[in-house]
């Protein structure tokens, strides 16, 4: 079997730059209080005037639904760097902020922190497959799968699923019943509960101030556009040729953290709204880094900047690969997989 990732030939040196990392992983309280004004004050100002565009046609407001997503895809990530613990120094902070936004995202804090947590902890691993991941088969799990459970795997991973009605279903449905982690403790369900409370108070709100029709015709594209945005964002972050699978003997945290994330490297406009996630190699070697100080760390390690990159051409073709080809060590197509059989 080709060893295309062995852990005598990971270049560069994965733990060497997790020591290397570590200068970058504190955060400034000022800059951390300015990019939360910048996304969160704009995000409200948008919502208000796609609102106030409703009387002059609702096309015209809906055109700033593309900027207002964008905002509440960086809302998110906000929220994601204080499941980390690195967008504040102070837990406290890090937690009732992320908890805050929690409530505009639609996505329980507590209960995401952890099954995030369980992502990083596992990413890559074949034997550890199931909590804060894109559902991946191998080819021979598939195989081995009966015609009706390869179709159902078959929908799953078709792009209208994958990036339209599995996004909905996941930020609108799933995260007001969150499951998974009962066996914890009732942390999680507690965090989901409390959040729906306060996603119904803030809605009850909005709705007595502009009415129900006005609320949805802003809202539901907003978070629709956002949620597949979000939902395309994890995806390409693993979802690549090149990414790295291993069973548990032969897993590496460092290894995967390197080689099973990739370095998303869209225009700066992009770059800038999706708040440097796309660094996301550097991210999961040491996911204390804010990510305001993640151009700064790759900047000083230009070894990095080629590992796993991915430009915004070569990652709409990455959607096709959807099963992972043990034999060869790669993602491959349905297609590929036929022919190979």
């Amino acid at each position: 079997m080709p060893e295309r990732h062995s852990n005598a030939n990971i270049t560069p040196d994965s733990r060497a730059l997790i020591r290397d990392l570590a200068p970058y992983r504190e955060p400034s309280s000022a800059r951390s209080v300015f990019e939360l004004v910048i996304t969160a004050v704009p995000f409200v100002l948008l919502w208000v005037l796609i609102w106030a565009a409703l009387d002059a046609g609702y096309w015209i407001g809906l055109a700033f639904a593309v900027p207002a997503a964008g905002f509440l895809v960086r809302l998110f990530l906000i929220q994601h760097d204080c499941g980390h613990g690195s967008f504040f120094r102070h837990r406290f902070t890090n937690d009732w902020v992320g908890r805050a936004i929690g409530v505009v995202t639609l996505t329980p804090y507590d209960y995401w922190r952890r099954a995030h947590a369980l992502h990083h902890a596992s990413s890559g691993n074949l034997d550890r497959r199931g909590i804060g991941d894109i559902d991946t088969l191998t080819v021979d799990e598939f195989r081995a799968r009966t015609p009706w459970r390869q179709l159902l795997y078959r929908l799953y991973r078709h792009p209208t699923v994958m990036f339209g009605l599995g996004p909905a279903y996941l930020f609108i449905l799933r995260h007001r019943l969150p499951m998974g982690l009962m066996r914890n403790g009732w942390g999680p369900w507690a965090s989901a509960m409390a959040t729906n409370a306060a996603i119904a108070i803030l809605v009850a709100a909005i709705i007595w101030l502009v009415g129900v029709g006005p609320f949805l015709l802003v809202q539901m594209p907003i978070t629709l556009l956002a949620a597949s945005i979000g939902v395309w964002l994890f995806y390409v972050q693993h979802q690549f040729e090149d990414t790295f699978w291993e069973h548990e003997e032969g897993w590496s945290f460092h290894e995967a953290a390197l080689h099973g994330s990739s370095h998303y490297d869209p225009p700066d406009v992009l770059r800038w709204f999706t708040a440097n996630i796309g660094v996301h190699h550097v991210h999961h070697l040491s996911s204390r880094i804010p990510y305001y100080r993640l151009p700064e760390a790759l900047r000083d390690r230009p070894e990095l900047r080629s590992v796993g990159r991915l430009t915004l051409l070569q990652s709409l073709k990455a959607v096709r690969l959807v099963l992972w080809d043990e034999e060869n060590r790669r993602l491959i197509s349905f297609a590929e997989a036929r022919k190979f059989a």
